[in-house]
């Protein structure tokens, strides 16, 4: 695989200067060797200008863009989808809608709708890894709680944690899942969802996490007496997501979005080593992503 460009802002000002580069741009990353007719293969084609379409010579079938993309669809000029790629994986802290809507004179629906095609892009991409070797997991509660309760009997949101650590036990990669209830049942659920069988699972006692020793390497520790570093990076992954949760959104997004907006944390965290090639991985990730509609 091609190792993504860097990408500072004054180049991508100057690279992504108008609509006309934006196409250009799209269309090498869609078909790097020439048009390919989606439907029948052919590699010639007819430009219809007025409707910015490709029709394939052979079959006739016309083909935007944007179509197959989460920019499907979209009214937006493409310039526009840029600006928002670019400033969204730019910022560390996140992006709110608000801002967004501001900077670029966007209707602040429209701002909200862009960023969650873009989480779901962000949802996708990583989507297609398992996390294997050593997992750290834990699971962690996010929101105001409805009722008087604290803990793992909380009314708060419940989510799964897993944190692969490298060799040195230093992370790698995470995910993070909303569950219905911490339970034997949905944890083994996101397990198989998300870790490699086989795979060695340090969690702690909680009696929840024992059905994990059906398929893999599984050791759960009472957090009193396992020691001051047990499961350290994946608390400071919770630390950080709630961080990240409550700083950019101000804790107010909601249990219905919570996974979108935990989607990106681990989007952002899982390629913190590559600040250069943000944009260009994230235009490929928003390329390849299934087409929603969000209302």
């Amino acid at each position: 695989m091609a190792k993504a460009a860097s990408l500072s802002l004054l180049e991508f000002q100057r690279n992504f200067m108008d609509e006309t580069a934006c196409e250009a741009h799209l269309f090498q990353k869609r078909w790097p060797d020439g048009f390919v007719c989606p439907r029948c293969g052919h590699t010639k084609y007819y430009y219809i200008k007025t409707r910015k379409h490709y029709e394939c010579q052979q079959c006739s079938y016309q083909a935007s863009l944007t179509a197959g993309t989460i920019m499907h669809k979209s009214k937006l000029p493409l310039h526009t989808w840029f600006w928002v790629i670019y400033l969204v994986v730019h910022d560390k802290r996140g992006r709110s809608a608000l801002s967004l809507a501001d900077l670029l004179q966007l209707n602040y629906r429209t701002a909200w709708r862009l960023l969650h095609k873009i989480r779901h892009a962000m949802k996708e991409r990583d989507a297609n890894y398992k996390l294997s070797g050593m997992i750290e997991m834990d699971d962690a509660y996010f929101g105001s709680p409805r009722a008087g309760t604290d803990g793992r009997g909380t009314s708060k949101a419940k989510v799964s944690v897993a944190v692969k650590t490298d060799e040195k036990g230093n992370p790698v990669y995470i995910r993070m899942n909303v569950m219905e209830a911490v339970t034997s049942k949905e944890l083994l659920r996101i397990a198989e969802e998300c870790i490699v069988p086989g795979s060695t699972i340090l969690s702690d006692g909680l009696y929840a996490y024992r059905k994990l020793n059906e398929n893999y390497n599984h050791t759960g520790k009472e957090k009193s007496s396992a020691g001051e570093g047990f499961l350290k990076w994946v608390h400071i992954v919770i630390s950080n997501a709630k961080s990240f949760v409550l700083g950019t959104y101000h804790g107010g997004l909601g249990q219905d979005h919570l996974q979108a907006y935990l989607d990106e944390f681990c989007y952002r965290f899982n390629r913190r080593f590559f600040p250069n090639q943000l944009f260009s991985r994230l235009l490929n990730a928003c390329i390849s992503a299934t087409h929603i509609s969000i209302a």
